[in-house]
């Protein structure tokens, strides 16, 4: 029987078997089967420079934005397969620097040296290949091979929330994580733990108007201070995207698989209103991320026990884990 089954009643369901976290074969599956056919928020509109090299798994891609019309292509020279942007750079054009091959800012082939004699040169393999990616608000995404469209991903969170138009990039912050990613993100997708874990957090919301919400490859859940005022949207879209909705503006979290026990988490912060900075929900991000963290790497090294497989889901507060393995069992069957 595959361990990639989960009861679609809640009530009924156990949760994923430890195997899955534990299993370095599992591990690699999930990187070409879930990881490479989802939407990955890769770069954040900037007009200081025109082309970002960066990385979805080990695939080198380039971000280009040439007076405002942006592109995404391989990173990958189509002659000896050379890198070519190393970092955020202004050009006109993209050279590489192995053998001197030339594409433009479209990833079109150009122009290489000492090819004058190649029969039936270039072709359309010369060129760079596409990658697919989309736009929402100021975050541009792209995926490797997507199960569906950017919009059927993002759907629910383009119709609840506004993009801030004002806000602006003022943190980017990097935290390693000895843990399972999808460990990190299960942790994520309940409230369950907030009395427990989070003091200071569960202080300014009023826990039991808590709620979850799940769509096709998203869930939401929403919290309310004591005088009923919203104090956060977190949406999270399916494997690794949390974009966390304050008062003030946006937290965005990237979650990054390294090892099956070793995991990347990137903040963004972006804010809109300094003057609410500080204040509700989202006032100190800090101490519960590390919170979060502890009680993470604290199950990662529990799930090892040889008297643990798996356990069983609360119908009212861990409906966002219970949707979050059934899409992962989805995607790796």
């Amino acid at each position: 029987m595959s361990i990639f089954e989960i009861n679609p009643d809640i009530r009924q369901a156990h949760t994923l078997s430890s195997e899955f976290y534990t299993n370095e074969k599992y591990f690699e599956q999930s990187k070409e089967k879930i990881f490479s056919r989802s939407w990955h928020l890769v770069d954040c509109f900037d007009d200081s420079v025109n082309l970002r090299p960066v990385n979805i798994l080990e695939t080198p891609i380039l971000i280009s934005n040439s007076n405002g019309e942006i592109n995404c292509f391989s990173n990958v020279c189509t002659h000896r397969g050379a890198i070519l942007v190393e970092e955020n750079c202004n050009t006109n054009g993209i050279r590489c620097r192995y053998h001197g091959r030339r594409f433009d800012l479209q990833g079109k082939f150009l122009s290489m040296p000492e090819f004058e004699n190649v029969e039936n040169f270039p072709s359309e393999k010369d060129d760079l290949p596409q990658i697919p990616f989309g736009v929402w608000a100021n975050f541009i995404f792209a995926s490797l091979n997507p199960f569906a469209t950017l919009d059927e991903f993002l759907a629910e969170m383009k119709q609840t929330v506004q993009p801030l138009k004002k806000s602006r990039l003022t943190a980017i912050k990097d935290y390693e994580v000895n843990a399972h990613w999808a460990l990190y993100c299960e942790n994520y997708l309940e409230g369950f733990h907030v009395p427990f874990v989070h003091q200071g957090l569960n202080s300014v919301i009023d826990y039991g108007t808590y709620t979850t919400e799940t769509f096709r490859f998203s869930s939401l859940q929403t919290a309310f201070d004591d005088n009923g005022e919203l104090a956060a949207h977190y949406f999270f879209i399916f494997p690794n995207l949390m974009f966390n909705f304050y008062p003030w503006g946006i937290s965005v979290n990237i979650v990054k698989p390294i090892t099956p026990s070793k995991t990347t988490v990137t903040y963004l912060t972006f804010v809109s209103d300094e003057s609410k900075l500080g204040t509700g929900a989202g006032a100190d991000l800090e101490t519960v991320e590390l919170e979060d963290q502890a009680v993470v790497e604290s199950v990662q090294r529990g799930i090892r026990s040889r008297f643990y497989d798996s356990g069983r889901y609360s119908p009212t507060r861990e409906q966002g884990t219970h949707h979050f393995h059934r899409l992962i069992c989805e995607f790796m069957s």
